[in-house]
């Protein structure tokens, strides 16, 4: 069964892991410009961004140095919703496009427990994602490599799993959502709408008072306020994202397995 759905899965994986891959090939491959002009790109020319901008991106305080550009360009915004994005379309595969192409009706007659089914189609989502992840990891340390960033393999990691981890809880929520409703555009709507909320809870907070305290909702915070990229590995924050995708996949497994499933 799990073979059989990362099958179903591929060409989204391939397609999004060629995707990314190119992203990070492109933006990386600049860095060798930007160390190159520090008048340009210092701190000095980056304080004449507007505010709101600079928030947007993580404040934009350190874009010359190796682990300042990646997380700017990369690790702060683009690379977390593109692989966010990729789990919502591959999370919807697992349930809810079937149930609404009519197949899915094929496979909860099968001799095998709903709750059994809806965690075999969970464990190719999370194995896709993880090589989506794989790859993409390699692409970008081999060119920070080539581009002499002098990050660390380790420190690169570090982000590359918060990102991972991040891709997991939206896909879990997208099909948490398609479980209990049987439809696609429901989870797309929950997930996108709490991602660029909880991504705005934690960029505008840090200069809104008023909505400083959403942060502790946001999986954002969790994401990157450990910064992995200069600290290393954030395991209290990680540990909490982990956490949270788990109890969304119980919830996943309760809600599928107490609907109709119709077409």
């Amino acid at each position: 069964m799990i073979a059989k759905t990362l099958r179903e899965y591929r060409r989204a994986l391939i397609g999004w892991t060629a995707g990314i891959g190119a992203y990070m090939v492109l933006y990386v491959s600049v860095y060798a410009s930007v160390k190159e002009s520090p008048e340009v790109y210092g701190p000095a020319a980056l304080a004449k961004f507007p505010e709101g901008m600079r928030d947007l991106l993580g404040g934009l305080q350190d874009f010359t140095s190796g682990p300042g550009y990646l997380q700017t360009t990369v690790y702060q915004l683009f690379l977390p919703f593109l692989f966010l994005a990729c789990a919502m379309i591959v999370a919807n595969r697992a349930l809810a496009q079937p149930e609404e192409a009519g197949t899915l009706e094929l496979l909860v007659t099968l001799p095998v427990s709903r709750g059994r089914l809806l965690l075999r189609r969970y464990a190719a989502l999370v194995i896709g994602l993880a090589a989506v992840a794989a790859v993409t990891l390699l692409v970008t340390w081999a060119m920070a490599e080539a581009v002499e960033m002098e990050v660390p393999f380790g420190r690169i990691l570090a982000a590359h799993t918060g990102v991972l981890l991040l891709g997991l809880f939206f896909g879990t929520v997208t099909m948490a959502v398609g479980a209990a409703t049987g439809r696609k555009g429901p989870g797309m709507a929950v997930t996108g709408v709490w991602a660029v909320l909880g991504y705005v809870a934690v960029t505008a907070g840090q200069s809104v008072d008023a909505l400083a305290w959403l942060k502790w909702l946001s999986p954002f915070h969790y994401y990157g306020s450990g910064q992995p990229l200069y600290n290393g590995l954030p395991v209290g924050d990680y540990l909490v994202l982990a956490g949270a995708t788990a109890v969304l996949a119980l919830t996943a497994v309760l809600a599928f397995d107490r609907r109709d499933v119709g077409v």
